[in-house]
């Protein structure tokens, strides 16, 4: 599978959302999310001063936002933006990707720790904001919690731990507490997980950008697909017509002043074998 070239020009894509016929993408170290038509065209939707990173949506149809280095979820109506939660009591470092369940509640990662500075590794916590924005824990002791999914029936999130080379799988309540920690499938030696989406037929592919390639894993592990990149992949979503292009979002590296002088970003689509399923 030999990717195609979508879009370019990004300083670093992040949390790709497949929402009203459109794909969202947060350009963390662009400062601003942004949208894209079928033929690739770019439209800026929100500036996030503070770098936007997961996305998800309100049952109202208001647009959810990770703000990363304050540590809040913000909220914009399509006219303004306010603040919806605080999650710096409880979330260590930098927030990121974050689901956001059909009642609007969101399940929010962060890193732990100073991972650009090179700060020794700290584990760290799934956040859960309710939707009037009161925060609690979901779970603690991950290792860099990143992208995570909801099964279509909304009973299991899955989520990849970027420093445990495994994507953790828990069962989910009705009131959206997480219980029963598993691991869903250990990952090869050098991959490492970053965002994740969910198809139809229950496999998760996994954006590494150790390895420069999105796989395609199913549970207990193996891997039945594998896209090789010419540059770090940081996070993959399904979405098109009928949620069968696979959107992978690539850069040459991370680091905040590297990305905006580069602006090497791209947006790069293959055809999957599989629909797109669940959340996000």
């Amino acid at each position: 599978m030999k990717p195609r070239v979508f879009a370019q020009g990004l300083c670093f894509g992040e949390g790709p959302r497949w929402h009203a016929n459109q794909l969202f993408v947060s350009d963390m170290h662009g400062h601003e999310v942004l949208t894209f038509d079928a033929w690739g065209r770019k439209k800026s939707v929100v500036a996030v001063p503070n770098q936007p990173s997961g996305l998800g949506w309100l049952p109202n149809g208001d647009l959810l936002v990770v703000s990363m280095t304050d540590r809040k979820l913000l909220r914009f109506d399509g006219t303004s933006v306010t603040e919806h939660a605080d999650l710096s009591s409880l979330a260590s470092f930098h927030c990121n990707d974050m689901v956001v369940d059909d009642d609007g509640r969101a399940y929010v990662g962060n890193f732990g720790f100073d991972l650009h500075a090179g700060a020794e590794f700290r584990p760290a916590a799934i956040v859960i904001a309710e939707p009037d924005g009161r925060v609690h824990m979901g779970a603690d002791n991950l290792g860099f919690p990143n992208g995570t999914v909801l099964t279509p029936d909304q009973a299991t999130l899955i989520v990849g731990e970027s420093f445990g080379a495994c994507l953790t799988a828990f069962d989910r309540a009705r009131d959206g507490t997480l219980s029963n920690r598993r691991v869903w499938a250990s990952l090869p030696k050098g991959v490492v997980p970053d965002g994740i989406c969910l198809d139809e037929a229950e496999g998760i592919w996994v954006a590494s950008p150790t390895t420069h390639e999105c796989l395609r894993v199913e549970e207990g592990g193996a891997i039945t697909h594998r896209v090789n990149l010419d540059q770090s992949a940081f996070a993959c979503m399904l979405g098109g017509p009928g949620r069968r292009s696979l959107y992978m979002l690539t850069a040459p590296g991370s680091h905040p002043d590297q990305c905006r002088a580069e602006r090497g970003g791209r947006i790069e689509v293959i055809d999957a074998p599989y629909a797109g399923a669940g959340a996000p």
